[in-house]
This record gives C-alpha cells, sequence and structure tokens, in this order.
C-alpha cells in the first residue's frame, strides 16, 4: 500500500484545508482538469485520489473560486482574510467532487456554478448570523443518541485514543460512500472532524456535538440526528473488530 505523507494529505490535523501556494498557470481549468476529476471520482485508493487531487486539481479550484470571488465581488467576509474565505469554498468543493458525472455538463461549469450558489447565500447571511443555534430542548431530545454513539462502559483495559483512531480512520475511508445527500454529508464530515479534534474541545458535555456541527455547517438538527445514528452502526463495527483484537 502506499505510504500517506503528511505534505500529500488534503486536510490538516485540525480538520481544515490544507493551504498550499498554487503553481502558476494561466489556463487554469483544462480538458486535463476534466480528466482528473473523473479519475478522482472512480479511484478507490485515498493515497491514489490525494494524489490527483494535489496535482491535477487543486489549483483548477484555487483559480476558479478566487475569479469568482473576484469578478463577482463577494466580499461581504465572515472569515479573516479573502484566503480564508477561498479556502472555505475549496473545503464546499471537495465535498461536491465524487458527485460530478459526465453528464452533469463541463466539470468547469458546473463546479462554477456550485462556487457561486455557495458564495451567494454566504453573503446573504452572514457565517455568524447563519449558524442555527439548537434549541435546548431539541438537544436534550437527542440525548440518548448522542451517548450511544460516543459512549460504551469499557473496562479499564481498553485504549480509548486507539480506539477513535480506528475509527476515524474507518470514518474517512468510507463516509462518501454512506452519505449522498449533501446535508447529511456535510454534517458526517464536521462530525468526524470533532472527533479529530477532541483533544482540544470539550466533549465531557456530548450534547455540544450538536453545537459544534452547528457552528461549522448550515444543518438541521434532524439531519445530524440521523447522521449520529448511522455513524453508530460504523462505530459498533469498530468496536467489535478492536475487542476482538484484544482477546488474542
Amino acid at each position: 500500500m502506499t505510504e500517506i505523507k503528511e505534505n500529500d494529505l488534503l486536510f490538516t490535523k485540525k480538520g481544515t484545508v490544507r493551504k498550499r501556494k498554487p503553481k502558476k498557470n494561466n489556463n487554469y481549468f483544462t480538458e486535463d482538469t476534466q480528466k482528473a476529476i473523473l479519475e478522482y471520482r472512480i479511484t478507490e485508493d485515498l493515497a491514489e485520489r490525494n494524489r490527483i487531487y494535489n496535482e491535477k486539481i487543486h489549483y483548477a479550484f484555487y483559480k476558479l473560486v478566487e475569479n469568482i470571488i473576484h469578478s463577482f465581488k463577494f466580499y461581504h467576509l465572515d472569515t479573516d482574510s479573502i484566503e480564508d474565505l477561498k479556502y472555505e469554498v475549496i473545503s464546499f468543493l471537495l465535498q461536491k467532487l465524487h458527485l460530478y458525472k459526465e453528464e452533469n455538463g463541463k466539470a468547469y461549469s458546473y463546479f462554477g456554478t456550485a462556487v457561486k450558489r455557495y458564495l451567494i447565500n454566504y453573503n446573504k447571511n452572514n457565517y455568524k448570523s447563519k449558524v442555527a443555534k439548537a434549541e435546548i430542548q431539541e438537544i436534550d431530545n437527542e440525548e440518548r443518541t448522542i451517548n450511544s454513539l460516543i459512549y460504551t462502559d469499557f473496562n479499564s483495559d481498553v485504549d480509548i485514543e486507539k480506539l477513535f483512531d480506528k475509527y476515524i480512520k474507518k470514518l474517512n475511508l468510507e463516509v462518501f460512500d454512506m452519505f449522498q445527500s449533501p446535508n447529511d454529508l456535510k454534517a458526517a464530515t464536521a462530525i468526524i472532524q470533532i472527533f479529530e479534534r477532541r483533544k482540544t474541545l470539550d466533549l465531557s458535555n456530548k450534547k455540544l456535538i450538536y453545537i459544534y456541527v452547528k457552528e461549522m455547517v448550515d444543518v438541521q438538527t434532524n439531519t445530524i440526528t440521523r447522521v449520529i445514528k448511522k455513524l453508530k452502526t460504523v462505530y459498533k463495527v469498530v468496536l467489535n473488530e478492536y475487542l476482538q483484537e484484544m482477546e488474542y
């Protein structure tokens, strides 16, 4: 299996898109870009996907987003800078990559339209006001769902960190196959990022997962609940595998 180097990854350890200075090329979205996107879509190997994205797609996405921001003057920011906004939109495009098909038309038009719609919505509502804070009663009703996802009455021999590392690895490999709905996928990737950052976040109150997700993506509480229930099935599989390994 190809070794995945840290610099080849799409995301940083904090779960944000890795910021790299793009190569200079005036003709940024070419037929080669189109072919690379189709190649990315059918490739299952994570390391190969990262290579295709880094070498053949990232620059095209970066310039596409940059040009649309400046052409349509999408300057109503709630990020620290235009550069941060670019990477926020690129993160959104990454969630759409696997959904593209040739029958959707040219990739340039497909992703250009997606960028415009995202930025129009972004500029209509500033990010902070757009974040939907969950009602306390609504979250209280989901407490059992949350607990069942990230809590088990473990014995003292279980290495929780090792278990979660295995869980997160499996989720990253399967998340795009598990969720076809854009909102479900956004919620799922947000939850995975929260788990990856669990050492820096307060998850002692498990209800905060809902708040964290809603601060990251604009989805309804029932969407988060639906996603959590599906993620729980993967958690059970990983937990059983881990407990079986402990027996040997």
